[in-house]
């Protein structure tokens, strides 16, 4: 039986390079304390033996992990997945995060956290004392949690908000989530459409509200009332369905109708069909998220792009660079969003 080649580890680097184990860590870690000379022969080392930096070696430079962890809502990303309905929302962040933490050497590593669980305090310290992360990435409903946020200020742990602007502690990165929504009703105002409807998110998400009040202004500055157009739902299908059903049953229904998220979205265009109202000939629909699957529907759906993976991208690089002791700004870091037109929108037109 041929002999299983040895791994080569760090002590074999040192070793060969004749340095200490601590002066190979900060190698490769691009730490700036070491000799030009030094970081030449190490790296002559590396490249002879054909060594793989691992995590351990690593953290031997210093005290930290070069691991970020994630916190995700647990309760709806399970339930998606088990639904086979998930939005792309963890794929984007994971491709910002990940992409992100590998140019500096870090691990991405995605823990789910039910945000209503009674014992959240207890779950999340138990995740940070198995990882010892150096930093923490909140994406909401956590973003928002202040039990959530005020332990990670407690504990000294760098971590960054995603879609929460607010003041707070951590740094904030988020969309415009106002603005957007101002954007989705200003494209249905230019096509000429005065009655539009919006089902709106759970309230224990922030950014329901914020994109409500940028519907309710666009609304308000085209001197339209938004009484009787609004309702919500969970981010789940079963709730589009709920509150598509009542806006397009009411006495003056909404010609065009903003869901906020794709899920919703196509609950909306599948009840407009039962009605027999075409889309958009007789209902125009905007979405949020703009996941893959409402490009393929029949007709794909006009959508808000939301830059997910660019704002983890850039809540990893804050966490990172104050770890690093680097200067960061407090300022929140807010991000455009982008509408695509698609065939779900259109001039208001025969509601038979």
């Amino acid at each position: 039986m041929p002999r299983r080649r040895q791994a080569v580890t760090i002590r074999h680097v040192a070793a060969d390079a004749g340095v200490s184990l601590q002066t190979v860590s900060r190698v490769i870690n691009k730490e700036a304390n070491v000799r030009p000379e030094m970081m030449d022969r190490v790296r002559a080392s590396i490249d002879k033996l054909g060594y793989v930096p691992s995590i351990a070696a690593q953290r031997m430079g210093g005290s930290r992990s070069y691991l970020i962890v994630a916190l995700n809502d647990r309760d709806r990303t399970i339930a998606d997945w088990r639904n086979r309905q998930g939005a792309d929302w963890v794929d984007q962040m994971m491709l910002g995060g990940m992409l992100t933490c590998a140019d500096h050497g870090y691990r991405l590593i995605v823990e789910l956290v039910d945000t209503h669980s009674d014992h959240i305090a207890r779950e999340l310290m138990g995740a940070i004392a198995a990882l010892q992360p150096d930093g923490v990435i909140l994406t909401p409903p956590h973003s928002d949690n202040p039990q959530i946020t005020d332990l990670l200020e407690a504990q000294g742990i760098s971590f960054a908000r995603i879609g929460s602007p607010k003041p707070g502690p951590g740094f904030a990165v988020a969309m415009d989530d106002a603005g957007a929504a101002r954007l989705a009703t200003e494209h249905l105002l230019a096509l000429g459409h005065r009655r539009i409807g919006f089902i709106a998110g759970p309230p224990d998400y922030e950014l329901s509200g914020w994109r409500i009040d940028g519907w309710q202004a666009a609304m308000a500055a085209a001197g339209l009332e938004t009484e009787s157009l609004l309702l919500r739902g969970d981010f789940g299908y079963a709730s589009g369905r709920e509150a598509a059903t009542g806006l397009l049953a009411s006495a003056d229904p909404p010609t065009a109708i903003i869901a906020s998220n794709d899920q919703m979205a196509l609950a909306t265009m599948e009840v407009a069909r039962e009605r027999g109202l075409a889309v958009p000939d007789a209902l125009s629909v905007v979405s949020f998220d703009d996941t893959p699957i409402v490009r393929f529907v029949r007709p794909p759906l006009t959508a808000i792009v939301q830059p997910i993976a660019d704002m983890t991208a850039r809540a990893v690089e804050l966490v990172i660079a104050e770890k690093a002791g680097r200067p960061t700004s407090p300022d929140p870091v807010i991000f455009s969003a982008t509408l695509v037109v698609r065939g779900s929108t259109g001039r208001p037109g025969d509601r038979r």
